[in-house]
């Protein structure tokens, strides 16, 4: 279990809990995302990457057919198994491994590139920013990507969130607005900002991949909710489900910062 007080009023969670729909439901990101990590030169042929907090290894597996060597870090034993999983199912050499981002035992200038995708806001930078200093090679880059849908554009989104927040009120990851995004505070005197951008992208969902992209959510399935108070969510968010469109689109923004050791 993950306890923040920054984070859903301090109530635990835990990924594990979620990893099977995760590995389901959560590999969603569009083709246009990967090539702008490619764009930047990031992640290809040549180059060691890790990738912090990978989950089920969704960033490596997408990117591994650029060349790079991966390895991906994870402090969920549940996590790093999906991870191992899946990418031994399509025979990619991918290094998989249980630890927290702050301590994950790896050595000094390894890395070319490192990547954090949905869950930099996790770690203790107070100890991670030591620990990714200490690993990346010199003038090696820190990428850290975000992406979110949008209620206030999407009724959809905005019900559904309604549904999670009825059952989980302490959830915070919900009501995100577009936003330009900005040098953190916390790079200055550390990194360079290479590149920090936002943009828009409309992802194409089903009834049954959005219902699912729901319960992999924090505010359920990653949740310290009682098995019979998602079970009731399931069932109620399945029933909302029937009356919209079999398809449609979810707005979303992206963002990404690039930072130079």
């Amino acid at each position: 279990m993950i306890k923040n007080t920054g984070i859903d009023h301090g109530k635990e969670f835990d990924w594990g809990n979620t990893s099977k729909d995760y590995a389901k439901y959560r590999d969603i990101y569009p083709d246009e995302f990967y090539q702008k990590i490619i764009d930047l030169g990031l992640c290809s042929s040549g180059q060691s990457v890790l990738d912090l907090g990978t989950g089920t290894g969704v960033l490596p597996r997408n990117l591994y057919k650029y060349g790079a060597e991966w390895t991906g870090t994870d402090i969920s034993e549940n996590q790093i198994a999906e991870a191992k999983r899946l990418a031994d199912d399509r025979g990619m050499k991918i290094i998989f491994f249980t630890a927290p981002a702050e301590n994950t035992g790896l050595p000094d200038n390894a890395f070319d590139a490192i990547v954090a995708c949905q869950c930099f806001f996790y770690f203790d930078k107070a100890k991670v920013l030591p620990e990714i200093l200490r690993m990346l090679k010199p003038n090696g880059r820190l990428l850290i990507l975000f992406m979110a849908w949008l209620p206030f554009e999407s009724e959809i989104a905005m019900n559904s969130e309604n549904l999670v927040l009825k059952y989980n009120p302490s959830w915070t990851g919900c009501r995100y607005k577009r936003f330009e995004p900005e040098v953190p505070e916390w790079s200055k005197g550390k990194f360079e900002c290479e590149k920090c951008v936002a943009y828009d992208v409309n992802l194409p969902f089903t009834r049954e991949s959005w219902h699912g992209r729901i319960i992999a959510c924090r505010g359920i399935g990653a949740s310290s909710l009682p098995q019979e108070a998602v079970d009731k969510f399931k069932k109620e968010h399945l029933a909302y489900m029937q009356t919209v469109p079999e398809s449609f689109l979810i707005p979303h923004l992206v963002t990404m910062l690039e930072l130079k050791k």
